[in-house]
């Protein structure tokens, strides 16, 4: 029986996880790394919805702020970052926490990736032009012609993850698939994991309301500034993308404020169905006190079997 425990903070976006998980954190006298495929950059500030550093500092977060978007960031360069750091932290003590709500990067580090050949030169910069210039429509046929099970499978109105099943079978000729049967190994820690939900109605009106104090801190200027920086991550962060048809003289302020709302709300959405669909334990926000007895009982469990 492993000592270790790794305590995943999930759920949707605006659910409240970053502030729940520092509390936490501060009570467990430990560390918090993320799980939120945006927070990475350090150029995204406002519409990532991070914290401010002074919040940030009141405990200590890693992956945050850690990459730029002019670099490369796969999940298996996340997976081989936490694991340099969940290592050193594991030292010293027997608690992490993992917060955030991209599920790629926390099934990635509480499960294991299988090994997947490496993408040939070209053809992940090939597939975004074909998503800008034919949208996401014309890409998921292309997947369903050759990999009809990934297509079955995952979310064809995510660009990211139907290319990243493209790119690997125009390199290896293979479905994703096939290089998904190995059996993972096994982890050092044991891993709980809990789900934040609230109900969907007071959800959606965090959104909106959060979208507004973007607009209001200056969202517009933070994504004019960086759009000549990489334009294949913000085409696929919500809060940056809706703003490329502003800036092109397609629709007005007041249209892109709208579509970032709706499309925070969908994404919002799509998490949920996605956590509950990995049986996470589902508690509202303000239980607290529900997940520190459950982490104090498997705590109790591991001394119990010395």
């Amino acid at each position: 029986m492993n000592k270790k425990i790794l305590v995943v903070i999930g759920g949707p976006t605006c659910v409240g996880k970053s502030e729940l998980c520092i509390e936490l954190a501060k009570k467990f006298n430990t560390d918090i790394i993320s799980a939120d495929s945006r927070q990475f950059y350090k150029e995204l500030n406002i519409g990532v919805a991070k914290l401010p550093q002074k919040k940030l500092n009141e405990v200590t977060h890693h992956l945050i702020n850690n990459k730029s978007i002019k670099e490369k960031y796969s999940v298996g360069d996340y997976q081989r970052d936490f694991s340099k750091i969940s290592n050193k932290i594991f030292k010293t003590k027997d608690l992490i926490f993992l917060c955030g709500g991209s599920g790629l990067y926390i099934e990635a580090v509480s499960k294991g990736l299988n090994e997947i050949p490496k993408v040939k030169d070209g053809i992940r910069k090939k597939l975004y032009k074909e998503l800008e210039e034919n949208g996401i429509k014309k890409l998921s046929e292309k997947l369903k012609k050759h990999d009809l099970d990934s297509w079955k499978k995952i979310d064809l109105k995510n660009p990211r993850k139907v290319i990243r099943c493209l790119e690997v079978y125009l390199s290896t000729k293979k479905p994703i698939s096939y290089f998904l049967k190995n059996k993972l190994e096994e982890k050092e820690f044991d891993v709980l994991h809990f789900f934040l939900n609230e109900k969907r109605e007071l959800l959606y009106k965090k959104i909106n309301n959060r979208v507004d104090k973007m607009i209001s801190s200056g969202l517009k200027n933070e994504v004019e500034k960086l759009i000549e920086l990489n334009t294949k991550v913000l085409l696929n962060t919500i809060g940056y993308k809706e703003f490329f048809d502003f800036f092109n003289k397609k629709q007005s302020l007041e249209e892109t404020i709208s579509l970032i709302k709706r499309n925070t709300r969908r994404y919002a959405k799509r998490q949920i169905t996605w956590f509950k669909s990995k049986n996470f334990i589902e508690i509202k926000p303000n239980e607290i006190s529900t997940i520190e007895k459950i982490i104090n009982k498997k705590r109790e469990t591991f001394v119990s079997l010395l």
